[in-house]
């Protein structure tokens, strides 16, 4: 009962004409704020989400879902019995691949490049052919040693996939001795011509990579036909992957348990570990920024719920008279304080929600029309998580400044 009055009463004074409008104002003014700075925390964390998603979307085109690589060390055994298990098993496609730096050489450019060797089963492990941008994807036609270059190494070397001319690696031999004399002697060389170019959009895959056979790479690097840097695993249906949740990412527990402590199995998100991690700390830094742009706005609720008690005076009087004691009345104008936050908080959260919403959908605002860009509108993705916490931070906060101006709130007798 107690509290269904304080409700009442606070309701009443949320709605009813002040005895100053500039109380009203403040009042207005204070919803208003809180509004604005809620939706800006909706769109601002739901663009967040999006260009993750969007990274993880371009990410995947060319990660495996689960990576094994040695715990220990840069390179594993096929020969090993558990990795013979592996391959033996029918639900998963298994891919070997063997990954170093080398230079490369193109007529009179040179830079040096990561070369990734791989099996002829890395195109059941990734979606390669939705990245080639110039040519095709091959790494053996069957007569000649072919190539796949990021698009920006392409440009490096000043070639793109329909020149001719042969593409020269160059790595030291690992298995001989350096000669003093001739130190040119010292590098294995390898060649292969180049097939198309790749895209990924983002610079460690795009500058610096180049795919070719895992064959050639092994001659590159001086390894025997048992060694790979790490193996590459897809479930037979690729309908079981997904970037987010999947059924078979409940497998990876079970082939790392199979596997032992020698190796490690990496998921989607374990094999850009740094990237999601900066991403994550961008995401709670720009909700503190936006937290304390909070705190400063709700210092008008302080404002405007003070000079209500200053205009209710004789209000709380006729209420002490009536029987309210003080906590009572404390409460009333503590409900009020929180009801001013939460109706901006409520407006907001609104306002937040559709605007993304209409941006998800609709793409208003656009990043540009030129082809530099890899979608033309700003990807948004609204999540529930989200918006709970920026709910509960406004409710939390406006709480607070409620409490403030009416701790010491005294009826005079």
């Amino acid at each position: 009962m107690r509290r269904t009055f304080e409700t009442h009463i606070a309701w009443r004074y949320l709605f009813s004409k002040k005895g100053h409008n500039a109380i009203n104002i403040v009042t207005g003014v204070s919803s208003a704020a809180v509004a604005v700075v809620t939706a800006a925390m909706i769109c601002v964390l739901s663009v967040m989400n999006g260009f993750g998603s969007l990274v993880e979307q371009l990410f995947s085109e060319f990660d495996a879902p689960l990576l094994v690589v040695p715990a220990e060390g840069a390179t594993l055994r096929m020969d090993e019995p558990v990795i013979e298990a592996l391959y033996e098993r029918e639900d998963l496609i298994v891919s070997a691949q063997l990954e170093q730096t080398a230079l490369v050489r193109y007529k009179d450019h040179q830079t040096p490049a990561r070369v990734l060797g791989v099996d002829s089963l890395f195109a059941a492990t990734a979606h390669i052919d939705s990245i080639i941008t110039d040519g095709f994807y091959s790494v053996w036609d069957g007569a000649f040693e072919r190539a796949v270059l990021g698009r920006g190494l392409a440009v490096q070397l000043g070639m793109n996939a329909h020149f001719t001319g042969a593409l020269h690696l160059y790595a030291p031999d690992r298995t001989g001795t350096i000669n003093m004399l001739r130190p040119d002697l010292s590098l294995k060389h390898e060649h292969a011509f180049i097939a198309g170019t790749f895209a990924v959009n983002q610079v460690e895959y795009d500058d610096q990579l180049m795919l070719v056979s895992l064959p050639l790479a092994r001659r590159l690097f001086s390894y025997d036909e048992k060694t790979a840097s790490a193996l590459r695993i897809a479930p037979r249906e690729p309908s079981a992957v997904s970037i987010q949740h999947s059924a078979f990412s409940r497998q990876k527990s079970e082939i790392a348990n199979s596997l032992g402590e020698g190796y490690k199995v990496l998921d989607r998100y374990e094999q850009q570990a740094d990237f999601f991690r900066i991403l994550k700390i961008e995401k709670w830094l720009t909700v503190l920024l936006l937290v304390f742009i909070l705190l400063i706005a709700s210092f008008n609720s302080i404002g405007s719920l003070s000079m209500l008690i200053i205009d209710k005076k004789a209000d709380i009087r006729i209420l002490s008279d009536l029987g309210a004691d003080e906590s009572t009345i404390r409460r009333i104008f503590l409900l009020e304080g929180w009801l001013i936050s939460s109706l901006g908080a409520g407006v907001g959260l609104v306002i937040g929600v559709l605007v993304c919403l209409g941006q998800q959908y609709f793409g208003w605002l656009k990043l540009g029309t030129g082809t530099e860009y890899v979608i033309s509108a700003y990807p948004v993705v609204v999540k529930a998580t989200d918006v709970l916490l920026v709910a509960v931070i406004v409710l939390a906060l406006g709480l607070v400044a409620a409490w403030y101006p009416t701790r010491k709130l005294r009826v005079e007798s």
